[in-house]
């Protein structure tokens, strides 16, 4: 019987990231974030915004942000058919992806205008800086503009080694640290690229019935960077 018709199946097991400020792993990258989300409500205007790339850690700062806050959470692409009323009437607002295609511009600036008026805070999170959206509105330009910015830039060599350690904990998957290393050396260099092969490597340590272990780990690299698996060593 070959090796391949031994294989599992893997199924996709639903697996919860820890999005506590106890869990969220800081490094020079996101300390600004983490900063400007632990002084509220001290802020210097009520709306602020985050920005960082796919995987950067916005949306459990995001998470952090809303517990704090007692916040309600939306999605801009759905403020146009949202009750602003009712929606900046219970207090604080997390507004996530700013920078999808479909926010509508007029409901933005009429839900940032309402949160001056009444006197509470929302944080707005988007993968592109103010300069990279595309809101032709002057004046929500100008709002805009006021908010108080974070940026969350691509981890150094310890945040990423820590965030794999992180991912691969929320998957409660166990992982000696020579694999993380080895793993972190060799990966493209961003946190968004951390989630996605950590899911690789779940799946495929599982479908081959055997432990994440480095030579597994450099099968799955390899075939991400489309050269040959690396020839295997001892683990």
């Amino acid at each position: 019987m070959s090796d391949s018709s031994l294989r599992q199946l893997p199924l996709s097991l639903p697996h919860s990231a820890a999005m506590t400020r106890e869990d969220f792993v800081v490094g020079r990258a996101n300390q600004s974030a983490i900063a400007l989300v632990d002084r509220y409500p001290d802020w210097p205007n009520p709306v602020a915004l985050l920005v960082g790339p796919v995987g950067s850690g916005k949306t459990h700062l995001g998470q952090i942000w809303k517990t704090v806050a007692g916040a309600s959470e939306i999605a801009a692409r759905d403020l146009a058919t949202a009750g602003l009323d009712e929606l900046v009437g219970s207090g604080p607002v997390l507004v996530e992806d700013l920078h999808d295609e479909d926010v509508s511009q007029p409901a933005l600036f009429h839900l940032l205008n309402m949160v001056r008026e009444r006197r509470v805070s929302a944080l707005l999170t988007s993968r592109l800086p103010l300069q990279g959206l595309d809101f032709k509105l002057p004046d929500l330009a100008s709002r805009l503009r006021a908010t108080v910015p974070a940026e969350l830039n691509e981890p150094d060599d310890d945040l990423l080694a820590r965030v794999i350690f992180k991912l691969f904990s929320d998957r409660q998957l166990a992982v000696d640290p020579t694999v993380v290393d080895f793993i972190s050396r060799r990966m493209e260099r961003s946190l968004g690229a951390a989630n996605r092969l950590v899911e690789l490597l779940d799946h495929e340590a599982l479908a081959a019935g055997r432990p994440l272990t480095r030579q597994l780990a450099a099968t799955v690299l390899s075939r991400e960077a489309g050269d040959e698996p690396e020839l295997p060593f001892d683990d």
